[in-house]
């Protein structure tokens, strides 16, 4: 009785921090909001108590797994032997594959491979959400490419997508973690929990994103599928062109990753010169009522804050790193459910990657994102505490 206690004044809480950001609240369709939180509790309910999910996913790891290898191969022709003596970790194994993930993506937009794929789950996702094919399939393409990589599929029709689409797709990338650092999630974190966060993340997406920025999509103003045709290129202009646009993307990345995260730990320094604490022990504190509401016990709650904000002010794996240290003063059920909270790409730096990957694809849509900034991090944090709701409730 008290996690239903806890879980249905969580939901309550949710609800009305999402409407504070809501325009439009005629908009809002309870229906798909009610049928999509029930299925999510019915795939938490499997995933966490099963092996169902756990071998597919296992299969889409060993792929990326090939992907990293392979890019390992080109890497080390370039910078010789920095890889297998650890140096540039981050940049080597987590940025570089981006480009021959890039260059996948071209070859399978020449061969129409991903026409289809908008088609199959696109449809499939709608009538489930409520939402365009576009968003539905975003889902999906976010959690399989990236928040970074996933919007190059979009590189055609982002002059298309209007303002409170483009906001959705931003979102969405940065609530999801990328299928391309599993394998090191998994290296940190009980494999179980970090695959239910990566289907519980989908639905909350959808879920948050319809009370806090509802619209309807028809099949008149949906996005055409014959956009995503590749035009009179051939194959090796296709492949460079994105190969390209992947290179790009790493430099876009690197230069924000430096920016954000110095000027963090520059705002940590003065917070704690001026005022003896730290502006994320500010926010550990700010979050403490919030992780007590979500259920964890009243003696675990500020450590528990405390992973959580270092989470959205730095990143996932310096918070995954943080919570092992401090695992051996936690319940296993706290540990569960925080790990389903860290495995996302929600946090500060996240929003200069996004931001700065759209620029470049297009700057006009890159710029109306500049505006929301605040906005993108409030909404995917949410997302993420909704996962985070639910997986306590069956954990």
């Amino acid at each position: 009785m008290l996690r239903i206690f806890h879980f249905t004044v969580s939901i309550i809480m949710l609800t009305i921090l999402s409407l504070l950001i809501n325009n439009n609240l005629n908009k809002i369709r309870p229906k798909f909001i009610i049928q999509l939180l029930i299925i999510e509790i019915i795939l938490a309910y499997l995933f966490l108590h099963s092996q169902i999910g756990l071998y597919f996913t296992k299969y889409i790891i060993f792929f990326f797994d090939q992907i990293l290898i392979f890019t390992t191969i080109g890497t080390n022709f370039i910078f010789g032997n920095m890889n297998k003596e650890g140096i540039a970790y981050f940049f080597l194994n987590v940025l570089c594959p981006i480009i021959l993930i890039s260059a996948i993506i071209g070859v399978l937009k020449y061969v129409r491979v991903l026409s289809f794929i908008v088609i199959t789950f696109g449809s499939i996702l709608a009538k489930i959400s409520g939402m365009g094919k576009l968003e539905s399939f975003n889902v999906i393409s976010s959690l399989i490419l990236g928040q970074s990589e996933n919007f190059i599929l979009y590189k055609d029709v982002l002059k298309k997508i209007s303002e409170n689409r483009i906001y959705t797709m931003a979102v969405t990338a940065m609530s999801t973690a990328s299928l391309s650092v599993i394998g090191a999630y998994t290296k940190m974190l009980d494999t179980k929990y970090v695959i239910a966060a990566l289907i519980l993340n989908m639905f909350s997406t959808f879920i948050i994103l319809s009370i806090s920025n509802p619209y309807q999509i028809n099949d008149v103003k949906d996005i055409k599928i014959n956009i995503f045709q590749n035009k009179k290129q051939s194959f090796f202009e296709i492949l460079g062109e994105y190969i390209l646009i992947g290179f790009n993307i790493v430099m876009i990345i690197s230069a924000m990753l430096i920016a954000f995260i110095a000027l963090i730990s520059a705002i940590d320094t003065m917070f704690k010169s001026f005022l003896g604490i730290t502006f994320q022990e500010i926010l550990g504190y700010l979050f403490l009522p919030i992780v007590w509401i979500i259920g964890i016990p009243t003696n675990e709650a500020l450590q528990v804050s405390k992973i959580m904000a270092i989470k959205l002010l730095t990143n996932e794996f310096i918070a995954m790193t943080e919570l092992q240290k401090i695992s051996q003063n936690l319940s296993t059920n706290t540990i569960g459910i925080v790990s389903i909270f860290l495995t996302s790409f929600a946090n500060f730096s996240s929003i200069g990657i996004i931001i700065g990957t759209i620029k470049f694809l297009n700057k006009e849509k890159g710029n109306i994102l500049s505006q929301y900034s605040l906005k993108l991090i409030y909404n995917s944090t949410l997302i993420n505490l909704l996962s985070t709701t639910v997986a306590a409730l069956i954990i």
